[in-house]
């Protein structure tokens, strides 16, 4: 259904967009069990892993849950969990305080990592920052490659449950920020290319340093690395609220 037409991360949330609305409509009823991952494969022509993201990231805004070895089923009525809905984010008010939520949230997932992370974890990170700086010398679009970046840093925490709010939080998050930081950044004075590259340039220099500390197992500098990282944006879209 889908194949061809989009990178990974757009093929999980038109996957995860395509149950939701099922859900919604009553196609996928409460209670019921969703289609296996093979079905889902089938249908919508995507990957096991985009399936499986798509999966996470519904389990984590409270539509379904999983059962081992049974697969994933809709969730009954009742308590729903914490979810940030697409829409609100339009609001640069809303968007600025779901930045310090994520602030809160991957500042610990980088000190987690500096301290739990695998070789191959740690080549990992490494990778997704190389890719995103050779990306930048080419001119080419970073965003999927910033959230690689940052994914590959709640992994290397060993926590699942970092994985699974990135999952949820850091497509939409994220590609929000970037436009509205950089338009922030960008609005200041007229447009030109050599800007935009001090803009993505000054985002590298700051995975960099969060690589390092993690690299060297310094939790602290990790920590702080990234929250220094994520509050240059909050800052940044704050002046321009003020503007």
């Amino acid at each position: 259904m889908y194949v061809g037409r989009a990178p990974r991360q757009s093929l999980t949330s038109m996957l995860i967009e395509a149950v939701t609305e099922r859900i919604q409509s009553g196609q996928y009823k409460r209670g019921d069990q969703l289609p296996t991952e093979k079905d889902m494969i089938e249908e919508f022509g995507v990957s096991r892993t985009v399936v499986r993201e798509a999966i996470a990231n519904l389990k984590a805004s409270g539509l379904v849950s999983t059962r081992q070895g049974k697969g994933a089923f809709v969730l009954e009525e009742g308590l729903r969990s914490f979810s940030i809905s697409e829409d609100k984010l339009a609001l640069a008010e809303n968007l600025l305080e779901a930045l310090e939520v994520r602030i809160a949230i991957e500042s610990e997932a980088a000190a987690l990592a500096a301290r739990r992370r695998t070789p191959e974890q740690l080549a990992a990170v490494r990778a997704a920052c190389d890719a995103m700086d050779a990306a930048l010398a080419k001119g080419e679009e970073t965003v999927a490659l910033d959230l690689a970046f940052h994914r590959a840093i709640a992994e290397a925490t060993g926590n699942r449950h970092f994985v699974g709010l990135f999952n949820y939080l850091g497509e939409v998050l994220m590609t929000r920020a970037r436009l509205s930081v950089s338009g922030a950044q960008l609005s200041a004075a007229p447009y030109d290319a050599r800007t935009l590259r001090d803009f993505q340039s000054r985002i590298s220099a700051d995975h960099r340093m969060i690589v390092e500390a993690i690299a060297a197992g310094d939790s602290d500098g990790a920590r702080a690395a990234l929250r220094m990282h994520l509050g240059g944006s909050r800052d940044r879209l704050a002046a321009r609220l003020r503007a």
